[in-house]
């Protein structure tokens, strides 16, 4: 299926400013697909997602692009081909797309430039480290782009598409992205899940995460402000066997096995004797 996203036909774009095919409609490339265009990188094309509804979202976003379900479908003639795909499904998926002269980029934090592999000569990694959802706008001037080349020259020809968008731009190779990865981990999606159990758990008596807002701040506040480490609080720091057994007391196995293996983990790391 190839639908423009106006309902028109849509002319090939060639030359400059650049072509761009994005294969992905999720979060990382709803972000990206209008940062490319908003920072004059170049225009995206087309857009291909498995969800027609997910690839025709996103095209309605952009300037003039079509978009497209069938792998069979995408165009072969784009300057550039972005790959945001959960890292499992990006082969399956390339894998049907015929090797070109394109500048090939993946926006994973995991997967290692390798993965494109075969699909051109120019071949490199654009990883955007922060958190995306569709709905919820995103500064990309303030977000950390690391960038990774097949050879000198591809890096710096990504370089320079990085910073039209970011101010802050890094060369990282594929064992960096990996532990930064890892890291982004740790800081933003278990403690995200921290702070839904959290609301969970006041909901129960009526109150919302809303209470917390101050001591969510200033939490935040001391990690980017200090070493996280020096601002750690609470009884598990402190050894107060009384209060956390009376904690995991009030709380469901599960909660409890999860509120065990932190505690343990911070005592330790604050009492190593």
């Amino acid at each position: 299926m190839s639908i423009s996203a106006n309902g028109d036909m849509i002319p090939q774009t060639t030359g400059h400013p650049l072509s761009i095919v994005f294969i992905g409609a999720g979060n990382v490339a709803t972000h990206l697909a209008q940062a490319f265009e908003k920072s004059d990188v170049g225009n995206v094309v087309q857009v291909f997602s498995r969800s027609i509804d997910s690839a025709k979202e996103l095209a309605h976003k952009l300037h003039a692009a079509e978009f497209v379900n069938d792998p069979s479908e995408i165009v072969h003639d784009a300057d550039v081909y972005v790959v945001s795909l959960v890292d499992h499904a990006v082969d399956n998926v390339i894998k049907e797309i015929p090797r070109n002269n394109a500048l090939w980029l993946h926006t994973s934090g995991s997967l290692p430039i390798e993965a494109l592999t075969g699909k051109s000569d120019r071949t490199g990694v654009f990883y955007p480290l922060q958190t995306f959802s569709k709905q919820v706008p995103v500064d990309m001037t303030e977000v950390p782009i690391f960038i990774e080349g097949c050879n000198p020259g591809i890096t710096d020809e990504i370089r320079h598409m990085a910073e039209k968008m970011s101010e802050k731009v890094y060369y990282a190779d594929g064992d960096l992205r990996r532990r930064m990865h890892v890291a982004a981990v740790f800081a933003c999606n278990f403690s995200n899940h921290m702070f839904t159990i959290a609301d969970d758990l006041l909901r129960r008596d009526g109150l919302t995460l809303e209470v917390l807002h101050p001591l969510l701040r200033e939490t935040v506040r001391k990690a980017i402000d200090g070493c996280p480490a020096d601002g750690q609080t609470g009884p598990a720091v402190r050894g107060d066997k009384a209060v956390m057994e009376k904690h995991q007391s009030m709380l469901t196995r599960e909660l409890a096995d999860i509120y065990s293996i932190i505690s343990k983990s911070i005592y330790s790391r604050h009492n190593p004797d």
